[in-house]
């Protein structure tokens, strides 16, 4: 079964995971210092938070699968919709090991959809601008951090 994920940037860490703790009525299931994720089965959905974005709001949103063919399902769907997708294996990313598939909707928005199979002690690398199979004239100019659509925007290995 899969997950929505909704990850906001936001300005101050400890405000957020106050107010969010309320607002879904339980603490994050990960708390480090610049990041804070909510596990939510009431609604389904992997909510979290990070001061990592370059601008409060809307980061990016996603679909987090349970099993790697689930990952795969979605992926030939991205295909299907005629957008750059971009494609990692095994990137840090969020304190997590994961494998991913990125797109970028019509408006600009980022997709990451993602099987994470292992947990990370670092949130990831920021590493500059995106470039990936011509895809990064696609993708939107806040999402150079880790949580982004680049090959380059994770650590890998």
């Amino acid at each position: 079964m899969k997950r929505l994920h909704v990850h906001l940037a936001v300005t101050d860490l400890a405000q957020s995971v106050r107010f969010y703790s309320g607002l879904f009525g339980s603490e994050p299931s990960v708390l480090k210092h610049d990041y804070a994720k909510w596990m939510l089965d009431d609604p389904r959905v992997n909510f979290a938070v990070s001061v990592r974005g370059h601008r409060p709001g809307l980061d990016h949103l996603g679909i987090q699968a349970e099993a790697a063919g689930e990952l795969d399902e979605v992926a030939r769907r991205l295909k299907a919709a005629g957008r750059p997708v971009i494609e990692q294996r095994g990137v840090s990313c969020c304190y997590a090991r994961s494998d991913k598939a990125w797109v970028t909707d019509p408006e600009g928005i980022s997709w990451e959809s993602f099987f994470t199979h292992g947990e990370s002690t670092v949130y990831g690398e920021d590493l500059g601008p995106r470039a990936a199979d011509g895809a990064a004239e696609a993708m939107p100019a806040h999402a150079a951090a880790c949580c982004s659509p680049s090959a380059a925007g994770c650590a890998v290995g």
